[in-house]
């Protein structure tokens, strides 16, 4: 529990750091606790947080990280209380800034049993072609954790629940029947506050948006390189075509690799092997 006199002390800082830095909301513990600081070290922003502090600013750029729960984060960011943030795609759901239903008729009526309560209530709203969750016929109810036990217990008919690999639902011999929607990290931003293109402000922002995709994308793609023949040229461009097009320069003419290029490309990691085997296969390559 923090004291009044501590959360106090916290608001008057943030209400001083606005003025001048960017106010970046990051998530304080949970799932995406790790991977958030990963791209932050990615993105080359550099800060010091002390034990129990919920405030943290960055020595390289006019940046102020603020710690929050994960769910908090898109509430934050929709009232304009921090410019930008990095949550998961289901709490911007759960805060109710963006909807995603899908039909389900099996559960109607019944106990279902969530952390994700406004995502569970527009779904049977939906469902159930009401105006207002008090008309409801499906009982909802709010738990915090363990949800996949509630079956067991005997609390709930069904759960709302986010999954990752399934091995705790399937533990608690439980099935996945529908999916709300899917998920993911985002970085946030609230557009009305920064729709001035050119203030120093959405200009940092941009520069933080380019550094976490580069860290996005370093993640996923591998630079391939190889020397190809010129009447072999297409047919590995066509395998290799990169994200936008491959590097290509001649090597040089008077040596003894005379109408050879040298290519560049960006593979994505998890199909690296494939591509390569297929150059292989269809040039030659060395």
């Amino acid at each position: 529990m923090e004291s009044s006199e501590s959360i106090d002390a916290s608001a008057n800082l943030l209400k001083k750091d606005a003025a001048n830095n960017l106010l970046f909301a990051v998530p304080k513990k949970g799932r995406i606790f790790n991977k958030t600081m990963d791209l932050l070290k990615g993105a080359d922003i550099k800060y010091v947080r002390k034990s129990r502090f919920d405030i943290a600013y960055s020595s390289n750029l006019p940046i102020t990280l603020v710690f929050l729960p994960a769910k908090d984060i898109a509430r934050f960011v929709g009232d304009g209380n921090v410019d930008l943030g990095i949550t998961g795609q289901d709490m911007i759901q759960e805060s109710g800034l963006s909807e995603a239903v899908d039909p389900l008729l099996d559960l109607i009526g019944k106990r279902i049993v969530t952390s994700f309560v406004e995502i569970t209530k527009k779904l049977f709203m939906e469902l159930e072609t009401v105006a207002v969750p008090e008309n409801l016929t499906t009982k909802i109810s709010y738990v915090s954790g363990s949800v996949e036990a509630a079956c067991a217990l005997g609390l709930a008919d069904g759960i709302v629940d986010l999954v990752e690999s399934g091995e705790t639902m399937r533990a608690a011999n439980l099935k996945a029947i529908h999916t709300i929607t899917s998920t993911q990290s985002v970085l946030i931003c609230n557009r009305k506050k920064h729709s001035q293109k050119n203030s120093a402000r959405s200009i940092l922002i941009e520069k933080i948006f380019k550094r976490i995709r580069g860290v996005i994308e370093a993640q996923q793609f591998v630079l391939v390189n190889y020397n190809i023949s010129q009447n072999d040229l297409a047919k590995a461009v066509a395998i290799t075509p990169g994200k936008k097009a491959p590097s290509v320069s001649k090597l040089d003419e008077g040596g003894s690799y005379a109408g050879w290029n040298a290519v560049s490309a960006m593979v994505q990691k998890e199909v690296v092997v494939d591509v390569m085997d297929k150059l292989e296969l269809a040039v030659s390559i060395y």
